[in-house]
């Protein structure tokens, strides 16, 4: 049974937000789309019982970066992984991360199906 994915997706650059987006629609899934980490805490809050993974960027607006989020998905069980090409910036961070990377550029296809390989069932 091939069932609809959700996923929590957090970029702050809007096209590369938008790029994920469709590819994760294109690939059957529901999107809960984050520009901030604010907003991506919110709808964790908010979803987290149907979040099933997370594709989460590193550097964000403001100084922010996924850190936060990543351990609140850590928390609730959700699966995520890191897609960002500030590398070399946060390799200490990204390092301290259960996650699989993926580095920018990449296919948005390519993320997605990542992210989809390890959602939670």
């Amino acid at each position: 049974m091939n069932r609809e994915c959700v996923l929590l997706l957090l970029d702050d650059e809007p096209l590369i937000l938008m790029d994920l987006e469709f590819a994760a629609e294109d690939l059957g899934c529901k999107v809960f789309a984050a520009s901030s980490l604010n907003q991506g805490l919110e709808l964790l809050r908010e979803n987290g019982q149907t979040i099933e993974a997370a594709v989460l960027d590193v550097t964000l607006q403001d100084g922010d970066t996924c850190l936060p989020l990543a351990r609140k998905l850590e928390e609730a069980d959700i699966p995520y992984i890191i897609h960002s090409g500030d590398l070399d910036r946060h390799d200490e961070q990204i390092r301290a991360l259960d996650a699989p990377l993926i580095a920018k550029p990449a296919s948005a296809t390519k993320v997605i199906e990542a992210a989809k390989a390890r959602r939670k069932s």
